[in-house]
């Protein structure tokens, strides 16, 4: 039984469909419709459902699944068990933020390539959430507050953000002190959102409103130097504008809580130990960020 149609099998049943585990492993479709045939052939049953939306398992599909999935795991922790120097090998698909990645994230990956040169780390930066699964990714690296999900988050790092506004836009309409005052400004925004800030030992949730909203956060900063409205931004963002006084802070007595950096995965029985690598180094680097 060949090893590479039971990881293809595997990719299948987990993103739910041909195309989605061809991003995955990198191969055509049509690859993966051959090996697939070939190992339901070779058991003699039927593994998959195919239909117009995807492909779902059967009853023996997914017993077998599990079996399966526990053989690569095993096999790709015995290559890098027996490689040279324990050297990670194979491929890593990462998503990235797009406001962070390229600045903080990417010289870590980078280091992590130099370090194991039998691995190959893809990355696609972009600020949207994607679909690990049916897109493909083997985990992300996300900042912001963790919502509820079925992926497993491992926080590497905390960071840290401002309410700030321009020194323009404080000029004309003034800066606010409290969250009821807050709320009566002109914000520039994700999309339709609640802000939350730290109010004594409690969260509160507030609603701001404003008609310049951007999924990038170097796009709101650009917002917010344009005046156009006080923004939550993480402080390594602003850093210089703050120091300039382009931007100035307000609201000081009522911040954000203080946002993470997770590594996000699809659930499963263990991360791989490219993605433990991953999360290490992340941590020694953003660990004791400030």
């Amino acid at each position: 039984m060949d090893v590479e149609e039971l990881q293809t099998f595997v990719e299948v049943a987990d993103s739910g469909g041909v195309s989605s585990a061809a991003r995955r492993l990198g191969i055509s479709k049509s690859i993966v419709s051959r090996r697939l045939n070939r190992l339901e052939t070779e058991l003699g049953v039927q593994l998959l459902a195919r239909t117009t939306r995807g492909a779902a398992l059967t009853e023996a599909g997914s017993v077998f699944r599990d079996y399966a999935a526990r053989v690569v795991a095993e096999i790709d922790t015995a290559r890098e068990t027996i490689s040279p120097e324990g050297d990670l090998r194979g491929r890593l698909r990462i998503a990235a933020p797009l406001s962070f990645g390229p600045t903080h994230f990417a010289p870590v990956l980078a280091d992590m390539a130099r370090l194991h040169p039998l691995l190959h780390i893809h990355t696609s930066y972009s600020d949207r959430k994607v679909d690990l699964i049916g897109e493909g990714y083997d985990c992300a690296i996300r900042v912001g507050y963790l919502q509820d999900s079925n992926l497993l988050a491992k926080l590497v790092g905390p960071i840290h953000a401002k309410w700030v506004a321009s020194s323009g836009y404080i000029n004309i309409h003034g800066a606010p002190a409290t969250p009821e005052e807050f709320i009566t400004h002109e914000c520039v925004m994700q999309g339709t959102e609640t802000w939350p800030a730290v109010v004594g030992d409690k969260v509160i949730a507030m609603n701001p409103q404003g008609r310049f909203k951007a999924d990038n956060g170097v796009a709101l900063v650009a917002a917010a130097l344009a005046g156009l409205g006080i923004a939550g931004l993480p402080v390594d963002l602003i850093e210089e504008h703050l120091a300039s006084g382009a931007l100035v802070e307000v609201m000081p007595r009522f911040p954000p809580p203080k946002i993470g950096i997770y590594v996000i995965r699809p659930p499963g029985q263990h991360p791989s130990r490219k993605i433990r690598v991953l999360t290490q180094m992340l941590i020694e680097c953003f660990g004791h960020h400030t």
